[in-house]
């Protein structure tokens, strides 16, 4: 393979090379229709998931998905996460990095390449150029013409498109976090809350910008995860990858027509770059500037076809799988290169991860209770000797319906207790109490136990007094004199 080209040092050259902008070719082939799936999908599911409904019932939100800051809740259909329950996202978070790693290592950056948020915009806002401004030649040609009030009114109505694609992007993200219909009327009217509208003004400024021109400057120079996939690539890895043993050396096809043999199978159309949506040359070798989009796999077997020879000159293949070719061997399928033990460990990882979370949230309790004794004073005594302590109670309902709740007192016998709702005329070593729908209620609670009582655990047990009998145990001191 051919190293990657390095820019010498040159005397009186700069510190940087400057930006150029890239103008990419349109092409169509099987790997450009599934990056046209993906950003339709993708983008279907950012804009349009906001709007989805679920019935929850009466005293929850119908909104599909949900980040409700406000109540310190996430909703995802019909999942419901509490803060306390943290670990189910920190677990999707381990799993989508474990999902990067088997993706990087089984097949390079295809995530750079189809799903990541900066190439799916970029790609859209690529369209837009070539609705308004013409594909790679009307492009250029308009950017090196000089600026004419043709040339403005252009540039000002494709640049009012960015803005429409960037606001939408803003104003779809803020609805994930309150109910859309709301929040829409509200916005439109003035009424919404102050960070809404400098949240949209943030994400669309972002979104223009970095979506609309910068571009392949975020993915060659900002984002760190093209050098963090090199440690994670290997010899065994499937790449977009150049065969220069088949394709050099390079030669037009008078050339090739005039000395059979001489040439290899690639004519230099530089078709490769002209589809690149980074500029990069494949040709080069592997480098940090190509996302593994395969764009250019599509433009070279177009042009293999066109003149008769095989298609692969660029394709999806391992350096392993590359050195085989290369000795004559016959080429291996790339599906193959994927069942390895790298993969199939990161894919049983991921998957054990995945299960886990299954099982947590299948056997879970919709019951909680926090137990918090108060310290100054850590007792009473009281005129005929008992003795008292006082508890915060947190009584956590995740249902999304009242529910009725026993809270009762054990390992401390003769004990009772009232809360400072009910009054001490309702002692006793359980009490009812109605927690409302989907919320956390906090109890004062007052424990009295007899003369005598030295220092001991203590423990509440809240029991749900419905079909399912969930039930959960709060531990604790109960603090006394010592006798």
């Amino acid at each position: 393979m051919n190293s990657p080209s390095h820019i010498p040092h040159l005397p009186g050259a700069g510190l940087y090379e400057s930006s150029r902008t890239v103008h990419n070719k349109r092409i169509d082939g099987p790997f450009r229709r599934f990056k046209w799936l993906v950003m339709l999908v993708t983008l279907a599911i950012y804009y349009g998931t906001p709007w989805l409904r679920w019935d929850r019932g009466p005293y929850a939100p119908d909104q599909a998905v949900l980040v409700d800051l406000a109540n310190r809740r996430f909703y995802m259909f019909g999942i419901e996460i509490w803060p306390h329950e943290f670990y189910f996202v920190a677990g999707l978070l381990i799993m989508a990095g474990i999902g990067l790693f088997l993706v990087t290592s089984a097949v390079g950056r295809a995530w750079c390449g189809y799903s990541c948020p900066q190439t799916v915009w970029t790609d859209l806002f690529q369209h837009v150029d070539r609705l308004i401004d013409g594909d790679r030649n009307a492009r250029i040609r308009l950017d090196n013409a000089p600026w004419t009030w043709g040339k403005v009114m252009r540039r000002a109505f494709k640049w009012a498109i960015y803005l429409v694609i960037g606001f939408w992007t803003g104003g779809a993200w803020i609805m994930y976090f309150a109910d859309a219909p709301t929040l829409v009327y509200e916005f439109w009217r003035g009424e919404a809350a102050p960070a809404a509208y400098i949240t949209v003004a943030v994400l669309t400024l972002t979104t223009v910008t970095l979506g609309g021109f910068m571009r392949e400057q975020v993915c060659i120079y900002m984002c760190p995860w093209p050098r963090i996939q090199t440690a994670m690539m290997d010899e065994k890895s499937l790449l977009v990858t150049y065969k220069d043993w088949r394709g050099e050396p390079r030669g037009s096809l008078k050339k090739a027509e005039k000395n059979p043999g001489a040439f290899g199978d690639c004519i230099d159309c530089q078709q490769c770059v002209a589809v690149c949506p980074t500029g990069w040359d494949i040709r080069k070798g592997p480098d940090i500037s190509c996302i593994t989009c395969a764009l250019c796999i599509d433009a070279c077997d177009r042009v293999m076809k066109d003149i008769g020879r095989p298609r692969g000159l660029i394709d999806y293949a391992t350096l392993e799988d590359c050195a085989r070719e290369q000795s004559g061997e016959a080429p291996r399928p790339a599906w193959k290169a994927l069942l390895r033990p790298r993969t199939l460990a990161y894919l049983l990882i991921w998957s054990s991860i995945g299960l886990a979370l299954l099982f947590a949230l299948g056997t879970r309790s919709r019951t909680d209770l926090t137990v918090s004794p108060d310290r100054n004073p850590p007792f009473m005594l009281m005129s005929d000797g008992s003795v008292r302590n006082s508890y915060t109670l947190k009584l956590r309902n995740m249902e999304n319906r009242p529910r009725t709740m026993d809270v009762a007192l054990e390992r401390l016998p003769g004990a009772t207790m009232w809360t400072g709702t009910q009054g001490k005329d309702s002692a006793a070593a359980r009490q009812r109490v109605e927690v409302p729908a989907d919320q956390t209620l906090t109890l004062r609670a007052y424990v009295q136990a007899p003369q005598g009582t030295r220092p001991t655990e203590l423990a509440f047990r809240l029991t749900a007094l419905d079909e399912k009998g969930e039930s959960d145990v709060g531990e604790t001191t109960f603090d006394a004199p010592e006798q």
